[in-house]
């Protein structure tokens, strides 16, 4: 079967489609492939600077969808069904997949592959940040950064589902404020003196809640940029810089800096994913939710596609088309 494998820790052009023998996995639910999405881990793992590091050669690769060519006596899907599928690390930029079956999901039948492709990872991670890490109540107020990306696209199509009266989208440039509005925001801020646009669209009072994806120099005005008792969600740092807390800021404002590692929670909570899946399907079966019109790469251009995560060039969600 066809599949992009890194060979070498040399970058996103590392990616290469070679022909690998398909998985003989019985135990686990086997998958062909139509469309897997693109994360920035998987940028990250081309140069080995994320924290899980495969073994070379490796097929990158956190999620998929597609359909299922076989499953296991029992399972909660059978041959045939459409479903969207968690590698959560490596794996899914492959033709045929075999997963456990407690990380499949059927897929509702008004999302397409290519947008399944790009669902869970970002959703669930979303999920976790707004309802079980960020609290978000209704009427509450939320601030997103790297709102143009995948995970700032998929708070912003999420966020007024899950109760926020207001989304307000940070973006670095011009050209990334029409993603941002196309999935939901409010309101769209340049970055660049984000905490006074934010003091002025707010009256001087702050947001509830802020869910940072970037990291860097923004930190501390997300910080300040937070009314009492607001939440400021880590989800990571695709800025480059891992950033410090002076704590007295806490302290004084009665804020919170909250970690979201949706990953490590997953795997400590048994049964957490199928309960996530459980809260989403029916927003997305139902049309209240929007699926994410993700940006296809066919499969032989995967490099660039991994690369547009590296470059902060991708807008919105990225996946890669195998069928």
């Amino acid at each position: 079967m066809r599949a992009i494998q890194i060979a070498r820790l040399d970058g996103p052009g590392a990616a290469e489609l070679v022909e690998i023998d398909e998985p003989t996995d019985t135990d686990a639910v086997l998958i062909d492939v139509y469309a897997a999405g693109v994360a920035f881990p998987d940028a990250l793992q081309t140069r080995g600077l994320y924290q899980h590091r495969p073994e070379l050669p490796y097929v990158p690769g956190a999620e998929l969808a597609g359909v299922v060519r076989k499953a296991p006596a029992g399972s909660h899907v059978v041959a045939g069904d459409r479903v969207a599928a968690l590698t959560m690390l490596n794996g899914a930029m492959a033709e045929v997949v075999a997963v456990p079956a407690d990380r499949v999901f059927k897929l509702p039948d008004v999302v397409s592959f290519e947008a399944g492709a790009g669902i869970l990872f970002n959703d669930l991670t979303v999920h976790c940040a707004l309802r079980t890490r960020g609290r978000l109540a209704p009427g509450e107020t939320i601030l997103v950064h790297g709102a143009a990306g995948g995970i700032g696209t998929s708070t912003l199509r999420l966020a007024t589902a899950f109760g926020a009266s207001r989304a307000i989208a940070v973006v670095s440039t011009e050209d990334k404020a029409e993603v941002a509005r196309a999935a939901g925001a409010t309101d769209v801020v340049l970055a660049d003196g984000f905490k006074d646009a934010v003091k002025e669209l707010t009256g001087g009072r702050g947001v509830d809640v802020v869910l940072d994806p970037v990291g860097g120099d923004r930190f501390t005005d997300s910080l300040r940029s937070l009314a009492a008792g607001g939440r400021l969600l880590v989800v990571g740092f695709t800025g480059g810089d891992i950033p410090t807390v002076k704590v007295n800021r806490l302290l004084l404002n009665n804020v919170d800096a909250v970690g979201v590692g949706w990953g490590a929670w997953a795997a400590t909570h048994p049964g957490y994913l199928t309960e996530q899946w459980a809260d989403l399907e029916p927003l997305l079966a139902s049309g209240l939710v929007t699926a994410p019109q993700p940006v296809v790469y066919p499969l032989e251009r995967a490099a660039e596609a991994i690369a547009s995560l590296e470059e902060r060039t991708a807008k919105g969600k990225v996946v890669v088309a195998l069928r």
